[in-house]
């Protein structure tokens, strides 16, 4: 037979208001003396379902943070260069161009329409990847027209 536990709980309401939008008696008295926010701080709604506040978006990160990131990035692309040069090809050669960032995009669209694969594999159908492509590359367009070369923009 299953053995039987008395177990007890309390539940315990942590509103800070009541069902007419006082401030709940106990709530204040609980809280006296600590950062909850004041009555007059707090804002209700007029009416309607209570909706919770935003919340704040992470901070990023300070200029000091951003500097050591863009110098570790820096040291790291020149050791990247160093290693491509002595492997003996030249650096300069595997830039990103503008160019080669569309020929990127049109292969990304291409394997996501499933006309490119890899060797063997079949083919990978992603068609809301492959419109967010086409849509990036009409975007593209977009903005930069008349501030093409000829080469850039064919």
């Amino acid at each position: 037979m299953a053995e039987k536990r008395n177990e007890t709980f309390t539940v315990t309401d942590r509103r800070l208001f009541t069902a007419d939008g006082e401030l709940r008696q106990e709530t204040s008295e609980q809280q006296a003396g600590s950062t909850a926010p004041t009555p007059a701080a707090v804002s209700q709604p007029a009416a309607g379902p209570e909706k919770a506040p935003a919340p704040e978006p992470p901070q990023g990160p300070s200029v000091a943070e951003q500097k050591v990131q863009a110098d570790a990035y820096r040291d790291s692309s020149a050791e990247m260069d160093r290693q491509v040069e002595a492997a003996g090809q030249s650096a300069k050669d595997l830039e990103i161009t503008f160019e080669r960032f569309l020929a990127s995009l049109y292969m990304t669209g291409m394997l996501q329409l499933g006309l490119m694969r890899e060797q063997g594999g079949p083919p990978q159908l992603d068609l809301i990847g492959a419109r967010q492509t086409i849509d990036s590359l009409s975007l593209l367009a977009e903005k930069t027209k008349g501030n093409l070369t000829s080469v850039e923009q064919n």
